[in-house]
């Protein structure tokens, strides 16, 4: 029996396939194929450079083994394998080996992020049932700008139709697009991901589309390309992707959601979801909502429409003429009261969805709010984070 090794190893279940720690590894130990990707033990250091980017979690992962999983068998996963039992085998210097990846693991998930699993009554979503290589196909049923025409941002809502195509989805996942063409390099684009922003029952109940929320970026590729897609267009979806990032099924739960810019999508498939199942449902869900100003934020006139019973809403605008800027940490400290009585409450939730730059804000006005009140923000997260209550997906 070989002595034991420890071995890094990427969930093929929570991966979504992004290739942000292949392109971050230093010494080109991560790859991929239209399946899966995965980590090359022969040429891994445990250098940690993958782990902070990671959106989900995925390539937080680890396995003490006396065989190396290669690359092929990896390739071909569809969850991880079970720890193999060690016990009778020769002794390693895995001690050594778990102290050195504890503290780096404590050093990237040292901010309000971190690996997190999904709620507890969230349903068990689909992942990976389409790939680059056999993508489903949509139809565009619309494109619809959300910011006025002097905003300084086009935000668009895309509704995609997939015909008879079996697409299931669950509020809080995203799908992988890729623009059709080839790079400078000759090269075909990188995938990109867009939250879906409809719940798991489409636009309208009981049909068979999802939406999108898509910023145009000056230079960004993909992101043109779907804000210029024109009813009748087709498009390939990969996907769908996320198992973390998901609302749950409880009607009694509460919600703080926290968000700027296109970080509202999932959000607002999460509050259509609440309103199509528990509609007699008060004061569950309440949003911090920020963008520059009012004409650039995504669904403003919707979501002024959703009664406040339903939906407790707080604006942050940061750029209105003749005002101070306010950004949404400054509006969770004047709510302050509000969210430390559901903090108190064990089926309070709490998501943050948006730019990364938002992160470190929100991350102090929780520990202000917390400390004000004689509390430890610190442990009251990662309580929350390890019963899965607290999320955070930023870009």
């Amino acid at each position: 029996m070989n002595a034991p090794v420890k071995q890094h190893l990427i969930d093929p279940e929570i991966c979504i396939r992004c290739h942000t720690c292949e392109e971050a590894c230093p010494v080109d130990a991560i790859t991929h194929d239209d399946n899966n990707v995965v980590v090359d033990a022969a040429k891994c250091n445990f250098c940690m450079s993958c782990i902070s980017p990671c959106p989900t979690g995925s390539i937080d992962n680890w396995r003490v083994v006396t065989q190396i999983y290669g690359l092929e068998e990896q390739l071909e996963w569809t969850e991880l394998p079970p720890q193999e039992d060690i016990a009778d085998a020769p002794s390693a210097n895995i001690e050594a080996i778990d102290d050195e990846v504890a503290k780096l693991l404590a050093d990237a998930h040292a901010g309000a992020g971190g690996k997190t699993s999904a709620p507890r009554s969230a349903p068990k979503p689909t992942v990976n049932l389409y790939s680059a290589a056999k993508p489903a196909t949509a139809t565009v049923q619309g494109n619809y700008r959300l910011t006025a025409e002097t905003a300084d941002s086009d935000v668009r809502h895309i509704i995609l139709d997939l015909g008879n195509q079996p697409f299931p989805v669950v509020e809080g996942q995203s799908v992988g697009i890729v623009a059709p063409g080839v790079d400078g390099e000759g090269r075909p684009h990188r995938m990109r991901l867009y939250s879906i922003s409809s719940p798991r029952d489409g636009e309208r109940p009981n049909t068979n589309n999802l939406s999108l929320t898509v910023k145009r970026e000056d230079k960004g590729v993909c992101s043109n390309y779907v804000c210029d897609l024109k009813r009748g267009d087709t498009v390939s979806l990969v996907g769908p992707f996320g198992a973390t990032f998901l609302m749950p099924d409880d009607p009694t739960t509460r919600l703080i959601m926290i968000c700027t810019g296109t970080g509202s999508a999932p959000f607002r498939g999460f509050t259509m979801r609440r309103q199509r199942t528990a509609a007699s449902a008060r004061n569950s869900m309440a949003l911090f909502f920020g963008a520059r100003a009012p004409d650039s934020l995504p669904y403003f006139g919707p979501l002024k429409k959703v009664p406040d019973s339903v939906l407790a809403k707080h604006f942050a605008f940061s750029r209105v003429q003749g005002e101070e800027k306010m950004y949404v940490q400054d509006q969770m400290r004047k709510r302050a009261a509000d969210i430390v009585e559901a903090l108190g409450d064990a089926k309070t939730h709490v998501y943050v969805c948006g730019l990364k730059a938002m992160e470190a804000g929100v991350e102090e006005a929780f520990k202000d709010i917390a400390r004000a009140a004689g509390l430890d923000w610190k442990q009251i997260r990662n309580d929350m984070r390890g019963e899965g209550r607290y999320h955070v997906e930023t870009y």
